[in-house]
Parts: structure tokens; C-alpha cells; sequence
């Protein structure tokens, strides 16, 4: 029963993907801000269906805990859920992606519609000076700016390393930061076909204020704070 539900779901998803993808590349002559509502009804359709057709079903703890300002999002990443679920629970938000995805037919083309800051991660000081650049452009513009500070998936239950960038760019442009931590990955794995029914858990953390914070320490505070919320939804 798995493997059809989760058959059928991507069955949905190819076809499905192409028209929205196709519509969110005729949103080009609106604003930024509007092209992205548009686009981001493709998570919502996609989350929709993953609760019908699989089971998956979600609640979120300390929804009012994101402010009302632009700020920058550092979420644990474990799978592709919550590149959905992000775009339905928070304001809207500009991703920090490398530049590789955009160019996917018809997916990256409708992705480039929703103002994202693609980077060449190979790039090093360029990527980052690239990312501080682009990121308080897009906070200027009213966006979050969402981060996997992990850079990857990172499977339920494991750590990655934390990168600085992130921090970086709510030291250098005083945006606060707020921490997302979720289990996700119980029910749908990295790179995993199958997905299995059940409450997924997303807590949203307090906002860290940057100012006078040093990078290093924002980024500290973040780790501790989500890979601490990560073995509370562990239970």
C-alpha cells in the first residue's frame, strides 16, 4: 500500500509540475512579491496532496514566534517537505539554492520566477559575497530569506555541519534570525520514494536578535537551539 501511495504522488507530482511550473513563468511582468504568491500555490497543492494521497499530515509549534519584519530563516534540513511547507507557514521568502537548479526544464524556469538567490557553491568568498549581496537586497524587497545552514539533507536523527553564512547575513544586515526545527524525516526520508503516513512536527523558534552579535555567536545560538528542539521531537 506504501509503495502505490507514494507511486501515485509522484505520479501526480510529474504531472503536475510542468503546468505549474509553465504558469510561473507567465507571472514575469507582475512583482517579485506577487509572482511568488502565485508560485508558491504549488506547495500548498503539494502539501494537499501529500496529506489525502499519503497520509502525511502537520502541525506547527510557535507560529507566533515569526515576526512581522523581514528576517532570515535557518531551518533544519532532513527532506523535501519542508521546501513545501516552508513556502504555506511563512511570509514570502527568497531561497538561498545553488544556481544548478534553475537550470532544470521547466522546474528550475518557474523556480527562477520566485526571486531566488542561486549561487555557485563552488565559488567560495564569491558565493558568500554573492549571498550577503543578494540577501539584503530580497529582505529590502519585504522577503524572508530561507536557508538550510546544513547546506544538504541530513537524515533523521544526524547532525551536519553548520555553515556561517546564514549568520553572515543577519550580522551584516541586521535582520534577526529565526530557527526551524522539524522531524520531518521520520516520514519522508532524504531521497526516499516512499513516504509513510503520520504527523510530521515543525517547531519555530524564538527570533535571535543580531545586533551585536558576531556571526560565530548567531550561528552557535541557532545549532543549539534547533538540534536541541531536534531530540525534544525525537520523543
Amino acid at each position: 500500500m506504501l509503495i502505490l501511495r507514494s507511486g501515485f504522488f509522484l505520479l501526480l507530482q510529474l504531472v503536475l509540475t510542468p503546468l505549474f511550473s509553465t504558469l510561473a513563468i507567465l507571472t514575469f511582468p507582475l512583482s517579485p512579491l506577487r509572482r511568488y504568491r502565485l508560485i508558491s500555490s504549488y506547495a500548498r497543492t503539494m502539501l494537499w496532496l501529500l496529506k489525502v494521497v499519503c497520509g502525511i499530515r502537520h502541525e506547527v509549534i510557535g507560529i507566533k514566534n515569526i515576526p512581522e519584519e523581514p528576517c532570515v530563516v535557518l531551518c533544519k534540513h532532513q527532506s523535501a517537505w519542508e521546501t513545501l511547507a516552508l513556502q504555506v507557514i511563512f511570509p514570502a521568502q527568497a531561497w538561498v539554492l545553488k544556481r544548478e537548479l534553475l537550470w532544470i526544464p521547466f522546474f528550475g524556469w518557474g523556480l527562477a520566477m520566485s526571486s531566488p538567490i542561486a549561487i555557485n557553491r563552488s565559488d567560495g568568498k564569491g558565493a558568500v559575497k554573492q549571498l550577503l549581496k543578494q540577501g539584503k537586497h530580497r529582505l529590502a524587497q519585504g522577503f524572508f530569506v530561507v536557508i538550510f545552514p546544513e547546506g544538504t539533507r541530513i537524515p533523521f536523527g544526524e547532525r551536519g555541519k553548520y555553515k556561517v553564512g546564514g549568520a553572515l547575513l543577519a550580522a551584516s544586515s541586521g535582520a534577526p534570525v529565526v530557527p526551524v526545527a522539524h522531524n520531518a524525516g521520520r516520514l519522508w526520508g532524504r531521497n526516499s520514494f516512499i513516504k509513510h503516513p503520520g504527523l510530521i512536527t515543525m517547531s519555530i523558534g524564538a527570533p535571535i536578535v543580531s545586533h551585536g552579535l558576531k556571526a560565530n555567536e548567531i550561528s552557535q545560538q541557532t545549532e543549539a537551539w534547533i538540534e536541541n528542539e531536534i531530540l525534544q521531537l525525537a520523543h
